[in-house]
């Protein structure tokens, strides 16, 4: 049983496997208690899965708005219901984009953009996800998002497809940009291959495919890839303490008295707005705000 255990899994998740689906089986394999998953990614799609275990789930939410890598590639001249290479074709197009009309389009989409969801997607319409409404048959109307884009590029082009490497912010769809791209090059798209290469630190070179890590499963009751909690919190002010009375104080949620000076990146940054993570050998244990030298825990993960 892993009742204490806590950190993250950098897990690579296969395709034709949900997200919920492939914790699930996690779970149950290593007898997990608390587990949780940073960033849906569709079936279809593989990828970069960061999975948080035990009290590192109160973490998901500042691993879920790092930027996200995707490489992905559409395939012009139809669009499909799930805008993914899963669902009905709703429009064709013999109209095929040349690499340099596609190159002047995607300039348009760096930075902030509004961005409209997939109709099958997980956003919640009045208390209910899209995609159920969609199975169902109910209409509902999507609200557009502000999404941001730091940087894409085409890395690959044929007659009818186009692959792209893309880095983007928090709630970012690929399916909605191949669907918005294709109808400014006035034809239509869907996504044909989704890849999610990188969220924060977490990437492919460090991550365990699915696989494998249930082979482990089968020999040992513990894992031993699982990554320290703040190790894969990328830019953050973080105080080690080792002092037992300072632990002990947090436990109970009372505040404790800490040096300014010896946070890690505090300079150059406004501590009076900013979170403050204390963490000892490794792993967070409160998250809190900085009021002179004393610190007010908000979160306790001890």
């Amino acid at each position: 049983m892993m009742t204490s255990k806590q950190g993250w899994i950098n897990l690579y998740k296969p395709k034709n496997i949900t997200s919920f689906k492939a914790i699930k089986i996690i779970k149950k394999v290593f007898h997990i208690n608390k587990i949780g998953h940073a960033g849906t990614l569709d079936p279809m799609a593989e990828g970069i899965l960061p999975i948080a275990i035990g009290k590192a789930t109160k973490l998901i939410p500042y691993i879920s708005c790092m930027n996200k890598e995707y490489d992905f590639t559409i395939t012009w001249g139809s669009q499909t219901s799930t805008d993914d290479a899963e669902g009905q074709i709703l429009f064709s197009s013999n109209n095929l984009p040349k690499k340099k009309d596609i190159e002047k389009k995607i300039i348009n989409y760096f930075g902030y953009i509004n961005q409209i969801p997939p109709k099958v997607s997980a956003v919640k319409i009045n208390g209910r996800r899209a995609y159920k409404l969609s199975r169902d048959n109910v209409p509902f109307n999507m609200q557009p998002k502000k999404v941001f884009i730091e940087n894409l590029i085409i890395s690959d082009h044929s007659t009818n497809k186009t692959s792209f490497k893309i880095l983007c912010g928090k709630g970012f769809y690929v399916r909605s940009l191949a669907r918005d791209l294709a109808i400014d090059l006035k034809t239509y798209g869907h996504i044909s291959y989704l890849k999610r290469s990188k969220v924060g630190k977490f990437n492919e070179k460090t991550s365990i495919l699915l696989d494998d890590l249930l082979k482990i499963g089968q020999t040992r009751k513990e894992i031993n890839c699982i990554f320290p909690t703040i190790s894969m919190l990328d830019d953050i002010l973080a105080y080690e303490i080792d002092d037992k009375l300072d632990m002990n104080n947090l436990s109970f949620g009372r505040s404790i008295k800490i040096d300014g000076d010896k946070i890690t990146n505090s300079s150059s940054i406004n501590l009076d707005k900013k979170n403050i993570f204390l963490s000892n050998k490794g792993d967070i244990v409160s998250i809190g705000k900085l009021d002179g030298n004393l610190f007010k825990p908000n979160k306790i993960l001890i």
